[in-house]
């Protein structure tokens, strides 16, 4: 019998939704850095320029295409409602999406490393007469 959970998804189908998930943390992260100059030129400095008039648009959709891959790889993975809270709100502090990005990617991996011992990884699956 498989210690493999019936609530994930296929192991390829958790690691697709992982690698999305760690491309978004990273872009959010940086995005969310080049909000915070955005402001601090806006309102610190009077400025309008380019930047202070179309980025925070541009980050807030990016801010949501992560919110969509964290409850992407959340509901594949299994986790909690509150451990995608935590993770969506990790998005508004800058630094944490890449501390939380990281820690995901290693439960994740272990969570996939322990799906492939217990025989589900791989690609092919075994037929009933062992062939």
């Amino acid at each position: 019998m498989s210690t493999y959970p019936q609530t994930l998804a296929k192991p390829q189908q958790i690691r697709s939704a992982l690698s999305i998930y760690r491309v978004l943390a990273t872009v959010a992260g940086i995005a969310l850095f080049v909000l915070i100059l955005e402001m601090v030129m806006k309102y610190a400095f009077k400025q309008t320029n380019v930047l202070t008039e179309y980025w925070s648009p541009i980050h807030g959709v990016i801010y949501m295409a992560y919110a969509a891959s964290v409850a992407n790889l959340g509901i594949k993975s299994a986790w909690g409602v509150v451990r995608i809270v935590k993770n969506l709100l990790a998005g508004f502090v800058p630094v944490v999406p890449w501390i939380a990005e990281r820690r995901n990617t290693v439960a994740t991996e272990a969570l996939l490393s322990r799906a492939y011992v217990a025989g589900n990884g791989s690609a092919e699956r075994a037929t009933p007469d062992g062939r």
